[in-house]
């Protein structure tokens, strides 16, 4: 099967070949295997601590675009998951403050 057989072109300027690692969508591919990329790491290091309900939900979908490198993420985000629910009143608690943390640490430091 080549390209041209199912209509695609490659432009061959733009094409790179036997690199060691890749970045795509976010990830860095390599023999090692797939991990965040490091510019993402340093976009959920600098993340405010959310003070609305459309912060909380930006830091949510920016951290489940990786939550498969996050044990338990579901537990994790429970309790600020609770907060973006209807008629739910805006409260940042001490539990959410320490889920936020967690969650920073988890994405920013374990690799797989």
């Amino acid at each position: 099967m080549t390209l041209r057989m199912h209509k695609l072109y490659a432009k061959f300027s733009k094409c790179e070949f036997w690199l060691s690692e890749v970045k795509f969508l976010g990830h860095v591919i390599s023999d090692k295997g797939i991990s965040v990329d490091p510019s993402k790491i340093n976009v959920v290091i600098d993340w405010p601590t959310p003070e609305t309900l459309t912060d909380i939900r930006s830091f949510l979908g920016l951290a489940g675009y990786y939550r498969r490198f996050v044990k338990d993420f579901s537990k994790i985000i429970a309790s600020m998951t609770k907060l973006t629910k209807k008629d739910v009143p805006f409260n940042w608690s001490k539990e959410c403050e320490d889920a936020f943390t967690l969650l920073k640490m988890r994405l920013t430091t374990h690799q797989y």
